[in-house]
C-alpha cells in the first residue's frame, strides 16, 4: 500500500511512494560513519505536497528531473525540522506512465514538518560525571 507526502513522519521504514521527480542534484560523495558513498538528492511530490529524497548507493543517480516513480522500502528521517525520504538500491526504484501521479503545476508548495527529531544512529551526547575520588585527584 502507497503512502502520500502529506502523511509521512520521520522514523518510518518500508515506506511506498508514488511521486513525480520535480528537481534533482548530481550524484556527489559524501562521508558516513561507515565509509564514502554515494548519494544524489532530489525533491519529488504528489498531489498532497514534495518532499526532499536521497538516493544512496546504486539507486543514486537512477532518476530525473519528470520522472514518475515508484519507491519501495523507502525510510524516513527529519533534517531540520523537515521529513526527508530515502532511499538505497536500484530495485526499489520503478519508472511509472506520467498520468500515474498529478503534474508538477498541480503539486502544492508544501512539505511535511517533524514533530521532534529522527536520525538513525544519532546518539545524545553523554553527560560526563565524575567519581568523588577522581574529583579529589583534580584538586
Amino acid at each position: 500500500m502507497s503512502v502520500k507526502v502529506q502523511d509521512l513522519k520521520p522514523g518510518m521504514n518500508n515506506v511506498n511512494i508514488i511521486v513525480r521527480v520535480l528537481d534533482v542534484s548530481k550524484p556527489k560523495k559524501v562521508m558516513t560513519r561507515s565509509g564514502e558513498r554515494t548519494i544524489n538528492e532530489a525533491i519529488v511530490g504528489d498531489e498532497t505536497g514534495r518532499v526532499k529524497l536521497t538516493l544512496w548507493g546504486k539507486a543514486s543517480g537512477s532518476v530525473s528531473k519528470g520522472d514518475v516513480i515508484e519507491i519501495r522500502g523507502a525510510w524516513t528521517t527529519s533534517f531540520k525540522g523537515y521529513v526527508q525520504l530515502n532511499v538505497g538500491g536500484s530495485k526499489s526504484i520503478k519508472k511509472l506512465s506520467d498520468e500515474a501521479v498529478a503534474k508538477e503545476e498541480e503539486i502544492p508548495d508544501t512539505s511535511p514538518k517533524a514533530v521532534g527529531s529522527f536520525r538513525p544512529g544519532r546518539k545524545r551526547p553523554r553527560r560526563r560525571t565524575y567519581s568523588r575520588s577522581s574529583r579529589r585527584d583534580r584538586e
